[in-house]
């Protein structure tokens, strides 16, 4: 490569250096106007190569270990390979020539075609002074040589970079041809390089500035969760420390407080833990890892060499990789594992009082390297690389150092920990103090307000003696308040007999245990014992497992899952009466003084109680046996008055039946001499008005006399009117006989024993002698009865008390629909007429073996309430007014149904939906064969007798 320097043009070279000064000036700007370094790098690229005219110029940064990589980069048309983002080893720039870089600031101009290379100090390395651009040549090294005919480069540049006084990085240009590199070019390069170390400082200084304000950020956060909440939220502040410093896990140990006296250390210290976490150490499982005593050693260690260095800063210990640090061998199987390979930790300290340690975990991480060309990292380059195509080197499990800034904040936090946990022990100690007050005073008080309970419920309990003489209901009151205030799982009271044995004869037990209630005892306490509570020895066995008492005791309390129990003896005198017995059934129980005077005072009530209620049953007893002898006395008297009754009806009955009979009988002889000679009459009345028809055609002219005669007797209507009144008197005597033989029919003298009847002639009787009320009246409306015939055989029955149950039932309907419809107005009357329905059918009972009529005889009146259905028939009970009823017919009905025909008798009713009553009687009360009569022909709307 050749340098020269042309004076034959003066005006040209002076017009190359200011268009250099105006492109230098505009890449000045354009560094200026941005502050982020990877856009002022990628412009200073790019202006470089413009005022160079190479084809490559790239920023290239070191690292701590010497390696660097190309972070900014500016390519002519491709002519080279792109290399930004590459990472050259430390090999490929020896140290010694770093070095020069920085003592020297010298600048390098390879030319690879003439093999030589010139060097450009600034300053000489003696004393730092200036020296300028002049360039003085020296053969280049082969390898440097091969190196850059590796990259296709015959022609090269490098300045270098430095920020505060080290070597941060290189600018270079890289050109295909060989290219002459002026002093003009050196010193605009130069120049360029100095405004990049200011742009990277003024970067770095922003970037750090913002570090700072983030690092701010983060511990004013936590501070505001340490110390501005209303509570110190140490889990929320942990939580954020660890995201802060790119943790994993953390924890935060706070010592025990031994000042504090009586705690142990396992309930003193506290741990709060976020992420991932080390295992226990299986030799103190209980204890976290700073309590650990290999670890307490360490600390004062560590603290003491600490205070050694006499530092103004407090301690703080990073640890970058776990698996290298000899003092943390013994806890390294406490994280193998887990991911964790670095850890941060911060004593915390107030006023030289150690509170405890801030530890941050941070995983292990994987690396990845994009390098310039493919080599052995582990091993020195001995040979310059043949290509420098993109190699990718993986690394697993490596460390992550802890920065400078990291441990400031960290630092920082601690010292806001440190504060936060002294007002959190304050704060625990004031509460504590506060809590054991409190408890005293809440003891105090539950001791004031059980005695208190205790009073009132032995209060409760006199008052119940006092209030009712019920023994069953007293003990049971008893032992339901003792369970419920000693919270106990069972409270018996056990009774003994007259045999000298005894059982459990009130319980109360808390759900979920097994009920022992009417359990009697084995027998196996001793004698001695029992003397001893007959003089009022009160017995506490706070576990039967290990009590003394006999195994067949034991063995009998275990049966009924006892763990612990309270007896105390209830004394009758000089009688042990029985027990008081409290149960704790799930666990032993040590039983309280106070608890045991309880139930002294409530057996002593108890016994008072029985007493009271043993005087009382006697008297009880006394006035029972003297009111059932009453009872019977008046139950006699009522049956008494009862067959009385019926005696009277059935003699009324009887009397009413001779009579009717006997009026039948009587009317019936007229009766048919004047129907038997009706029919006479009418042939001679026939006869006669012939007689006069032929005196008329033979004599039409009569005697004057006898002319005046037929006008004064009216002959024409006479002759017309006379056979319609033999006719009419014909229909009036046939009612009469029919009436006459429905009063024998409903009298039934005729057939005293039970016969087969005809059911339906009963029921038409009935109706027929109720036929004046059924008609239409003044006040209201005819009453319409439907019947709805079965096919009924003979049925065997008595004929005269079963039309008498059936004039029962109908006078009660038609009863209570005449009442019904005096309080119903004209329209309601006409859209719901009165109506009596009669039904008749025929049923088989297979469980009988025989057959049975049912007669159902329903009306749409008001119906009867329930309450009143109930007793409609009870002897002497009645709904009408005084003199309307005297309350025997349905209950006579209802024997004679029941009683003497084996049937049944039902009323179905509900208010405002009519009343219905079912009779159902045997067919047949014998053996012989029945005889079935044909169907009454009826329509199903038939009105009887208009």
């Amino acid at each position: 490569m050749t340098i020269t320097n042309n004076n034959s043009n003066n005006g040209q070279i002076l017009q190359q250096r200011l268009d250099r000064e105006v492109l230098l000036h505009r890449m000045l700007n354009r560094i200026r106007q941005s502050l982020e370094l990877p856009e002022i790098l990628s412009a200073t690229a790019a202006e470089i190569r413009s005022l160079l005219g190479t084809d490559r110029v790239m920023v290239y940064q070191f690292n701590a270990d010497g390696s660097g990589k190309v972070i900014a980069e500016s390519i002519y048309e491709s002519r080279l390979a792109s290399l930004k983002g590459l990472n050259f080893p430390a090999d490929d720039i020896p140290e010694k020539a770093r070095e020069r870089f920085v003592k020297d600031r010298v600048r390098s101009i390879v030319d690879v075609g003439q093999e030589r290379i010139g060097m450009s100090p600034l300053a000489r390395a003696e004393t730092g002074e200036p020296v300028g651009d002049d360039i003085h040549y020296r053969p280049v090294d082969p390898c440097h040589l091969t190196y850059l005919r590796a990259m296709g480069v015959n022609s090269s540049l490098v300045v270098p970079i430095l920020h505060q006084q080290s070597l941060w990085g290189l600018i270079v240009s890289h050109n295909v041809e060989p290219r002459a590199i002026s002093e003009d070019d050196l010193q605009l390069v130069q120049l360029v390089a100095d405004q990049v170390s200011v742009a990277i400082a003024q970067a770095t200084l922003l970037e750090a500035t913002r570090a700072q304000q983030a690092r701010e950020a983060t511990i004013n956060r936590v501070a505001t969760l340490l110390h501005a909440q209303p509570t110190i939220e140490v889990q929320a502040a942990l939580e954020a420390t660890v995201a802060a410093l790119s943790g994993c896990g953390g924890r935060l140990y706070i010592a025990a407080k031994h000042s504090t006296g009586g705690d142990d250390l396992d309930s003193a210290w506290e741990l709060f833990t976020v992420g991932e976490q080390p295992t226990a150490i299986a030799s103190a499982e209980s204890q976290p890892l700073e309590a650990h005593p290999l670890w307490q050693q360490w600390l004062q260690r560590e603290l003491k060499a600490h205070l050694r260095l006499d530092s103004k800063h407090p301690a703080i210990w990073p640890f970058a990789n776990l698996y290298k640090t000899p003092h943390f061998k013994p806890f390294l199987h406490a994280f193998r594992s887990t991911s964790i390979r670095s850890m941060l930790v911060v004593p915390l300290f107030y006023r030289r009082q150690f509170l405890g340690c801030l530890t941050i975990f941070r995983q292990a991480i994987e690396t990845e390297t994009l390098w310039a060309g493919r080599f052995d990292s582990n091993l020195k380059q001995l040979l310059p690389r043949q290509s420098f195509e993109a190699w990718r080197e993986r690394k697993t499990g490596q460390s992550r150092e802890w920065t400078v800034e990291e441990t400031q904040m960290a630092r920082s936090l601690g010292d806001h920990f440190s504060m936060a946990i002294e007002q959190y022990l304050l704060y625990k100690e004031v509460h504590s103090l506060n809590s054991n007050l409190e408890q005293q005073v809440q003891k105090r008080t539950a001791e004031l307000q059980q005695s208190l309970q205790f009073t009132r419920i032995l209060k409760q309990i006199t008052d119940q003696i006092r209030s009712t003489l019920d023994l069953t209901t007293i003990l049971q009151t008893i032992v339901q308040q003792v369970r419920n205030l000693l919270e106990a799982d069972r409270v018996v009271i056990y009774q003994f007999g007259k045999d000298g044995l005894g059982e459990i004869a009130v319980e109360d037990l808390r759900p979920g245990w097994e009920s022992v209630l009417g359990v009697r005892c084995p027998g196996c306490i001793p004698l001695e014992y029992c003397n001893m509570y007959l003089k009022g020895r009160v017995r506490a066995i706070n576990d039967i497992a290990t009590a003394e008492i006999s195994p067949c005791h034991q063995e009998f309390l275990a049966t009924i899952q006892v763990k612990a129990n309270l007896i105390v003896p209830i004394r009758m005198g000089s009688e042990l009466w029985g027990f008081l017995i409290a149960h704790q059934c799930d666990r032993p129980r040590v039983w309280q003084e106070t608890e045991i005077d309880l139930l002294q005072q409530l057996a002593d009530r108890a016994a008072i109680a029985i007493g009271q209620a043993q005087l009382y049953q006697q008297s009880q007893a006394a006035a029972a046996k003297a009111q059932a002898q009453a009872v019977e006395l008046e139950q006699a008297v009522e049956d008494l008055q009862s067959a009385q009754t019926q005696l009277i009806q059935g003699e009324k009955m009887s009397s009413l039946g001779q009579l009717v009979a006997g009026i039948a009988h009587e009317i019936n002889n007229p009766v048919n001499f004047i129907y038997g000679n009706l029919s006479h009459a009418s042939q001679y009345a026939d006869d006669l008005l012939e007689l006069q028809k032929l005196y008329q055609k033979y004599l039409p002219d009569p005697e004057p006399e006898m002319r005046e005669l037929m006008e004064e007797i009216d002959l024409d209507f006479l002759v017309e009117d006379f056979p319609k009144m033999l006719a009419s008197m014909k229909v009036g005597a046939e009612r009469i006989r029919s009436i006459v033989l429905s009063l024998r029919n409903f009298s039934r003298l005729d057939q005293a024993e039970m016969k087969p009847v005809n059911i339906h002639d009963g029921i038409d009787s009935t109706l027929l002698i109720l036929h004046h009320r059924l008609k239409s009246k003044s006040d209201r409306p005819e009453i319409h009865v439907v019947k709805e015939y079965g096919e009924l055989p003979s049925v065997d029955c008595y004929a005269g008390q079963l039309n008498q149950v059936f004039m029962n039932i109908l006078s009660n309907a038609i009863d209570a629909l005449e009442q019904r419809d005096k309080d119903r107005s004209e329209k309601e009357r006409r859209e719901s007429p009165s109506q009596i329905t009669i039904r008749t059918a025929i049923a088989s009972d297979r469980a009988m073996g025989e057959k049975r009529a049912i007669i159902r005889i329903s009306d749409n009146g008001p119906g009867i309430p329930e309450r009143l259905r109930s007793r409609i028939f009870e002897p002497f009970f009645t709904t009408k007014d005084i003199g309307k009823g005297t309350g025997m017919g349905l209950s006579i009905s209802y024997q004679i149904v029941v009683e003497k025909h084996g049937g049944q008798f039902d009323c179905i009713s509900q208010p405002g939906q009519g009343t219905e009553f079912a009779i159902e009687i045997p067919v047949s009360r014998r053996l012989a064969p029945s005889h079935r009569l044909p169907k009454k022909s009826s329509p199903s709307q038939a009105r009887f007798m208009r």
